[in-house]
């Protein structure tokens, strides 16, 4: 396990979970956990006062393996430590276990995550598009994605002159 300056709550994560590396970062720590591990370490932490649910999004890593991947921000008000939770995801299995049941604002993310990179939430109360029409081919997010090979419609005042 990685001793962490300052955070005895990271340290029962890290040493439960011996895959999962911690940094210091300026404004508190960083975690790379694995997809297997993602809903204990989250949960420990929200349980040990990172209590606040900032933002989830994705990234697309296009040449890089796995392809993308994940970020989780968490703040512990009382302390003013920030958590940036990192998980990997491939590209053959573009799905992670989903974040609902811990934080209920995670609903929202999760949708928009699925609905513009393709990645899915298993146990996800309601995973459909939230951005997008439901009849939309593809997730535009993606860095292989074919810009411009859909036709938008423009309102005749936002045409280019």
């Amino acid at each position: 396990a990685v001793a962490l300056p300052g955070d005895g709550v990271l340290d029962p994560i890290v040493t439960a979970h011996p895959a999962t590396v911690a940094v210091p970062t300026r404004h508190g720590h960083l975690l790379s956990v694995d997809r297997e591990d993602l809903v204990d370490v989250v949960t420990a932490a929200r349980d040990g006062g990172y209590r606040m649910f900032i933002d989830y999004c994705g990234v697309d890593h296009l040449r890089r393996r796995p392809r993308f991947e994940v970020v989780l921000n968490l703040l512990d008000i009382d302390r003013k430590q920030r958590l940036e939770v990192h998980v990997a995801v491939r590209a053959d299995e573009p799905s992670l276990p989903s974040l609902t049941g811990i934080f209920p604002g995670a609903n929202f993310y999760e949708r928009e995550i699925f609905d513009l990179f393709g990645i899915s939430f298993v146990g996800h109360p309601d995973l459909a598009r939230i951005l997008l029409p439901d009849d939309w081919e593809g997730h535009p997010l993606r860095k292989d994605y074919a810009v411009g090979s859909v036709p938008v419609q423009f309102k005749e005042a936002h045409k280019a002159r």
